[in-house]
């Protein structure tokens, strides 16, 4: 088996992305990374619903500083101003805000040489735009009707062009990103119904990949191996089995589960296997209206779906750890699978720590950023890694 690092041969003009598209890529790969564990932050401190109305916080572009500044607005029927909690809401939002800014400008970029590529992209933005103002004013089937066109637009846009230059998954992480915000507001409108918090998760770890993906494909340095083939589906089996362990996690986490053990491990309340209600633990539609905050299950129901938890957290390290073993015989990928078992190591370190010392704060969202850099690793690989050139 050989490998090489770099490709000489230059792509056609016409397949290059702009010329800054790398860096811009790689920017928004950095700040993906920072919303998605500040957003673990804010879940996982309980800020998820301190601001109860969407964009705004209590009425206000940032948030109250004080609780008599939101003490008129209509949003304290539901939930009293907390100071405390609010502004690490609203920050999440602006810095989710600045990502998606970051993604309209790439695909803008990447959609430059399509006839009336630019065009399409700009009507897409400019449909959600007018709908977040509609949706305030309370008016929201004509603000879901603009938002549901401006998706349209940008998936045909996409099935309609190819990918040589990024297009096509350019105009798609649009589409997910401001599929992201609508989460991201039911997830306050449906008082962090279950469903939507881990859909919300996976969403953000969903642009995040697409961003890393674009940013490894515009830089360049592919790894060249003879079976290229075969390492990307033994990639692509490591990828999916991650993420169903992390839509798991976000499970476990919007379901309030992770301590529904108390704090041992490997048994459970005391047993290798306590009484459990799968099938109450993943009803996955409860309707809308009920207030999820603190969770609404019984004890078998959590302990159920934390069991589910720690079961493919071990098929999911066994198989990284065999993954590692694979690639670290494959010359070029060494390093890349010493990373990997090293962070799979620490990755389930800090879920028995999250266990152990009874979710304290910092280990949860280390647990979550640890899912990320997972991620990390197998999506670069995966962009990477190709066959020899002819």
């Amino acid at each position: 088996m050989t490998a090489s690092r770099h490709s000489s041969t230059p792509r056609p003009a016409a397949a290059r992305p702009a010329r800054h598209f790398h860096r811009l890529a790689w920017l928004a790969v950095a700040l993906a990374l920072g919303v998605i564990v500040f957003g673990a932050f804010v879940r996982l401190s309980d800020a998820g619903l301190s601001c109860p109305d969407w964009p705004t916080c209590y009425g206000r572009a940032a948030w109250p500083t004080e609780v008599a500044h939101g003490a008129d607005h209509a949003a304290t029927a539901i939930r009293p101003v907390e100071v405390h909690k609010a502004w690490r809401e609203q920050f999440h939002r602006m810095i989710a805000g600045a990502l998606g800014v970051l993604t309209l400008a790439l695909a803008l970029l990447a959609a430059r040489r399509r006839r009336y590529g630019m065009a399409q992209v700009l009507a897409a933005a400019a449909l959600v735009a007018i709908a977040i103002p509609l949706y305030m004013r309370g008016e929201h089937v004509a603000a879901s009707v603009l938002a549901i066109a401006g998706e349209a637009i940008l998936l045909v846009a996409a099935l309609r062009w190819s990918n040589l230059d990024l297009a096509r998954v350019a105009a798609v992480t649009l589409a997910v990103i401001i599929f992201q915000a609508l989460l991201g507001m039911w997830t306050v409108t449906w008082l962090l119904k279950p469903i939507v918090v881990m859909g919300h998760l996976l969403g953000g770890l969903l642009t995040f990949s697409l961003l890393l993906w674009m940013a490894w494909r515009a830089t360049g340095l592919p790894i060249r191996l003879a079976e290229a083939g075969r390492v990307r589906v033994l990639l692509m089996v490591g990828l999916v089995l991650l993420g169903v362990q992390i839509a798991l996690g976000g499970w476990t986490s919007a379901n309030y589960a992770a301590l529904a053990c108390g704090t041992d491990f490997p048994t459970c309340v005391g047993r290798w296997w306590p009484p459990t209600d799968f099938s109450e633990g993943f009803v996955l539609w409860r309707g809308i209206g009920v207030d999820y905050e603190g969770g609404i299950l019984d004890g078998q129901s959590r302990i159920a779906i934390q069991m589910a938890h720690r079961m493919m957290a071990v098929v999911v390290f066994a198989y990284l750890l065999w993954l590692v073993a694979r690639l670290l015989r494959t010359p070029g990928l060494r390093g890349w699978a010493s990373l990997l078992g090293a962070l799979a190591i620490a990755q389930v370190a800090l879920g028995i720590a999250n266990v152990k010392l009874a979710l304290p704060l910092w280990t949860a969202v280390l647990h979550n950023a640890g899912a990320v850099l997972l991620l990390f690793v197998l999506v670069s690989l995966l962009a990477r890694v190709r066959a020899p050139e002819a």
